[in-house]
């Protein structure tokens, strides 16, 4: 009876340590706005695994997509408040800083080979400090991709052909410009709601790369794909500059170590889907067609003029981009 009490007695010391060490460990919130099986559910997912390899007992990465714990400006607000630890921010980020902005400018990446030399030229220089201006830290610079546009109106060939077209996009003033200037009736609009509003006709159309195109199930609700390329959005691993440093050194280099590390991942992965993507989507029965991207870049001039002279520093940042194109 005696070592059967000793026996309950070490099992259930046992039980509580673990409870004890699980409760200490440190759960860290991945939140971003992409569906189940998109490009930043992938890269989210991809990060936790490279990170929690290299945190062991010391923290735990957990990825909460969809919009889980909110839309892309509540889940930059969870940050400064530390509710959560990362997030992804794309195209929103041109509405944090104006030098952010600048990968809204029409055609200005031309692949992934010019983006990575326009992050080796500007990160450090322009968009850290720019980001750290208002409270928080890129990791990494990841991706969400060449964008192109569906709609339910008419092929677009040409920016005439986007003239009067409901088309949502992400809540960035340039976003918005652009399209204005090629005609459309842009209206920005949060991620989450955009299967509904093209199902209901509050909007006809949208612009995102293949992949969220196809997560989101977009072409269950348009007619038309039109291949216009028309910018191409990083994504930010994002984290406050406050809460980010006061977790332990070594907790934040893993961290920034696995962002870092899962660039590459998140690139190779991109490159596939655009090819796997794009033939699922015509295989689903949307119409596809190859838009005249000449004549978008003849109409995207004024765009360029006013963000580099309404944009403190902006036309030499525009300069510097352009010129790593080659």
């Amino acid at each position: 009876m005696m070592k059967l009490f000793k026996l309950l007695a070490t099992t259930t010391l046992a039980v509580v340590l673990s409870s004890s060490a699980y409760a200490d460990k440190l759960q860290l919130k991945f939140g971003h706005v992409g569906a189940p099986g998109s490009l930043f559910a992938e890269s989210a997912e991809e990060f936790a695994r490279v990170a929690n390899e290299k945190l062991g007992d010391k923290a735990e990465v957990v990825v909460f997509g969809a919009s889980q714990l909110g839309k892309d400006n509540e889940l930059l607000q969870k940050l400064k408040l530390g509710q959560i630890h990362f997030s992804l921010p794309s195209s929103v980020m041109s509405s944090v800083s104006d030098e952010f902005g600048v990968f809204e400018m029409p055609y200005i990446i031309k692949d992934r080979g010019h983006m990575k030399r326009v992050e080796g030229a500007i990160m450090d220089s322009v968009l850290q400090p720019a980001a750290n201006a208002k409270g928080y830290r890129i990791l990494a610079l990841w991706e969400n991709g060449f964008r192109h546009i569906t709609n339910n109106t008419r092929p677009i060939n040409v920016p005439a052909d986007l003239a009067g077209v409901k088309l949502r996009t992400p809540k960035g003033a340039w976003r918005v410009k652009m399209f204005q200037l090629y005609g459309a009736n842009p209206t920005p609009m949060a991620f989450s709601e955009v299967f509904t509003a093209l199902q209901t006709g509050v909007i006809d159309g949208q612009e995102n790369p293949y992949a969220q195109i196809w997560s989101a199930k977009f072409q269950e609700v348009q007619k038309y794909l039109s291949v216009t390329g028309h910018v191409y959005t990083p994504a930010y691993v994002l984290t406050s500059e406050k809460h980010f440093a006061r977790l332990p050194q070594d907790v934040q280099d893993a961290l920034s170590a696995a962002a870092q590390e899962t660039q590459s991942y998140v690139y190779a992965t991109a490159a596939m889907l655009e090819t796997d993507l794009l033939t699922k989507l015509k295989d689903g029965g949307v119409a596809v067609n190859e838009a005249d991207k000449a004549a978008f870049v003849e109409a995207s001039k004024p765009i360029y003029d006013e963000f580099s002279t309404s944009v403190d520093g902006g036309a030499a940042l525009v300069k510097t981009v352009l010129d790593l194109a080659n």
